[in-house]
């Protein structure tokens, strides 16, 4: 539920900033434009408005570049392998060796003796 909430104030940050700026607008105008001892500029808040979208632009990218940073740090520590083992390697060693002995007088395939064309 969280996450959820996280995305949908992150997608409407941006148009809430535009919402703010539209309802405050004869405050910002008066009291926080940059430019309000200049009239002649007829900047109307607009620099106020362009500094707050500025800053939400800038730290949407440094939280972006934070959780790619933590993502990838925890998916180098979240590795499931196992990199070394804690038993020791065996191997068998053959004390006997087998030999098997066909001798040349008996057929190779004993069905291939019984089961062949006839011969003419």
């Amino acid at each position: 539920m969280s996450l959820l909430t996280l995305m949908l104030v992150k997608a409407w940050v941006l148009p809430l900033l535009y919402l703010d700026f539209e309802i405050r607008r004869d405050y910002i105008i008066a009291n926080l434009c940059v430019n309000r001892n200049k009239p002649m500029m007829h900047c109307n808040g607009k620099c106020y408005l362009a500094k707050r979208i500025a800053d939400a632009k800038e730290k949407d990218a440094r939280q972006a570049e934070n959780n790619y940073l933590s993502h990838l740090i925890y998916q180098v520590m979240d590795s499931r392998e196992v990199l070394y083992s804690a038993t020791p390697v065996t191997f068998e060693i053959r004390t006997s060796i087998h030999y098997q002995y066909k001798s040349p007088f008996t057929a190779r395939n004993p069905v291939a003796d019984i089961f062949h064309p006839p011969l003419v």
